[in-house]
């Protein structure tokens, strides 16, 4: 009997090209713990990886990420507060490693990017989107909050566009999102996508992993600590303070009547009890 395939492709070139392809078509890509610890462990392996010089991500099938898988959010909503608040650090863990890679890093659109995938797209250097691309931040349709997956937002398109996109839960696509900063070039189709990241590799090449990791530094140097040396917590910097902080608030959210309640309404495909349509 053969095994399913996991749910995360990583593959290195000779060259130090690198692509980690989440690769659980038929969910749409969506996260569960077993997704989440793999893109972990791969960029946590890339971390020290030198010869590395460019890392693509992209998803495998119709959609680069739906967001939450449906049976983990089954399971988050058995879980404690406790479980619920280890379970968003592993998440918030795993976003912060994405963030944080000294390579340059392109997210590659295609289909959905919902939820917890476009916070991926977020934690991304460089975004690129087919232009049928749609994305949306649900969370609060569920009764929750997009709070890992919000330091990531905030820094790419700013906090006005990320309230509204937050509390509204209002689905845009590509040109919305290269409009705002959440996606920084549009092409034509998926099909595309395959030469953009043969384009954007040629070009890393051409530039010093060193200089490209400096830069990387430098940006969060001057965002942190010279452009906005006063800040309100808990956004000082994406550190541990952070991490465990919006871990708290979506565990907060998940263990509330709310959460609960938005959680049971999406499993059994009804309105929530705050819609006008309950």
């Amino acid at each position: 009997m053969s095994l399913a395939p996991e749910p995360v492709d990583f593959d290195v070139s000779p060259s130090g090209v690198a692509v980690v392809t989440l690769n659980r078509p038929d969910k749409r890509n969506a996260f569960d713990e077993r997704t989440i610890l793999l893109l972990a462990d791969a960029f946590e392996t890339l971390k020290g990886a030198d010869h590395v010089r460019v890392v693509f991500l992209r998803g495998a099938g119709a959609s680069f990420s739906a967001g939450a898988d449906l049976d983990w959010m089954r399971r988050q909503g058995e879980r404690t507060r406790e479980e619920n608040e280890a379970d968003a650090l592993d998440l918030a863990r795993m976003l912060k490693a994405l963030h944080d890679l000294p390579q340059l890093t392109v997210a590659l659109v295609h289909g959905a990017a919902m939820g917890g995938g476009a916070g991926l797209v977020a934690a991304a250097d460089y975004a690129v989107a087919a232009r049928d691309a749609q994305f949306r931040f649900s969370e609060v349709r569920l009764g929750l909050t997009p709070a890992t997956i919000s330091p990531y937002v905030v820094e790419a398109v700013g906090a006005r566009h990320a309230r509204a996109l937050f509390a509204s839960a209002l689905p845009f696509d590509a040109e919305t999102a290269q409009r705002i900063g959440l996606v920084h070039e549009i092409v034509d189709s998926a099909a595309d996508l395959d030469g953009v990241m043969k384009r954007l590799s040629g070009l890393a090449m051409e530039n010093a992993p060193g200089a490209v990791a400096d830069a990387k530094a430098l940006v969060r140097y001057l965002s942190d600590d010279v452009v906005r040396p006063v800040r309100l917590p808990p956004f000082q910097r994406i550190d541990n303070a952070v991490l465990h902080e919006t871990a708290k608030r979506i565990a907060a959210r998940r263990a509330s009547d709310e959460g609960r309640e938005g959680l049971a309404a999406f499993l059994e495909r009804r309105a929530p009890s705050w819609s006008s349509g309950a």
